[in-house]
């Protein structure tokens, strides 16, 4: 519970000086709780131990900026990473004031596309600053190398949103199938792998079998294939029509992580570490920490959030806890 006050501490501390005066976020900036004054984000940085990630971000803006606002800065692991590693802070670079001074001091330009800059407590740079790259992998190689940079060890969910978000930059992913007696035991089994993106139980031509997508550039066919065998998975080729389980991640479907929105690959991993007996809970994000602990606690929960799509859910999750 200690890691779970503290972020919820950190969340309250952002929302009480985030948007003086203002109803809700702007589209352009996303989800994130962003703090608007320099100062105070020197301030906490040096309380907290942490560095800041500085948007500055045209308010409102063109549609480079709200697509990155919406896509990217509302990605909920994003979000959850910014939030958790990170000191944020917006400076709009079409307003006067405040915001012009930081504008100033970092010489960045007026009335431009994103630029994210990501500063130690002293507000000195740390990584090189990122623009003209508007991709959510961007945004999470210039935060991976900032936590490097301060040797801090990210949670295994960060390193399972840089999988995700490499293989779609890279255009790597692949997909395989694999028959095996009992499609649950063999995509708990597959889903475990390094590389694997998601797994899925199904039939084809009146066979079991396990859909798997995958990083071409982290795993080969071949050791995906090797790693099949194992467990006595075959790989096959799609010749018939394939059709999804009604139990997907069987594993976690019977468990309470069903009631968490989680990625592709997060359900993977849990359905797998279930199966193992391993500790799933490493794969979860702050906020899907809290939630499993109160679902824990009240053992009453009613919407299976985990095999819906992941923004959505995510986004219906959160205004339930707020209702």
């Amino acid at each position: 519970m200690k890691t779970s006050g503290l972020f919820l501490l950190f969340s309250l501390i952002i929302l009480a000086n985030t948007f003086k005066g203002e109803n809700e976020s702007p589209v352009e900036l996303g989800k994130v709780n962003w703090l608007r004054d320099y100062e105070a984000a020197i301030k906490l940085a040096n309380e907290e131990d942490k560095a800041i990630l500085i948007l500055f971000q045209e308010v409102p803006g063109c549609a480079t900026c709200r697509n990155y606002g919406h896509n990217v800065l509302s990605n909920p692991l994003i979000v959850e990473a910014i939030e958790q590693y990170f000191i944020p802070l917006a400076i709009y670079n079409n307003k006067g004031g405040d915001d012009a001074k930081v504008l100033k001091q970092y010489q960045e330009p007026t009335w431009n596309n994103p630029v994210v800059r990501i500063v130690d407590e002293k507000g000195e740079n740390l990584v090189d600053r990122l623009a003209s790259n508007y991709s959510a992998y961007g945004l999470y190689q210039s935060m991976n190398a900032a936590l490097e940079k301060v040797n801090q060890k990210p949670d295994k969910y960060f390193e399972l949103l840089g999988e995700e978000l490499s293989a779609i930059a890279n255009s790597s992913i692949q997909e395989s199938y694999y028959e095996m007696y009992c499609f649950w035991s063999g995509e708990g089994h597959l889903g475990s792998k390094d590389g694997v993106l998601s797994t899925e139980a199904g039939f084809m031509g009146g066979r079991e079998v396990v859909k798997v997508k995958y990083d071409s550039k982290i795993i080969s066919e071949e050791s995906l294939s090797n790693y099949a065998a194992e467990a006595n998975c075959k790989s096959i080729d799609k010749k018939n029509h394939y059709t999804k389980d009604k139990d997907p991640q069987y594993y976690l479907k019977h468990s309470n992580y069903k009631y968490l929105p989680l990625s592709p690959i997060q359900r993977s991993r849990i359905n797998s570490a279930i199966k193992a007996k391993e500790n799933p809970a490493v794969y979860l994000s702050p906020s899907q920490k809290i939630w499993l602990e109160e679902i824990e606690d009240t053992e009453n929960e009613s919407v299976v959030y985990y095999d819906q799509a992941f923004q959505k859910a995510w986004e219906e999750k959160k205004n339930s806890q707020n209702r």
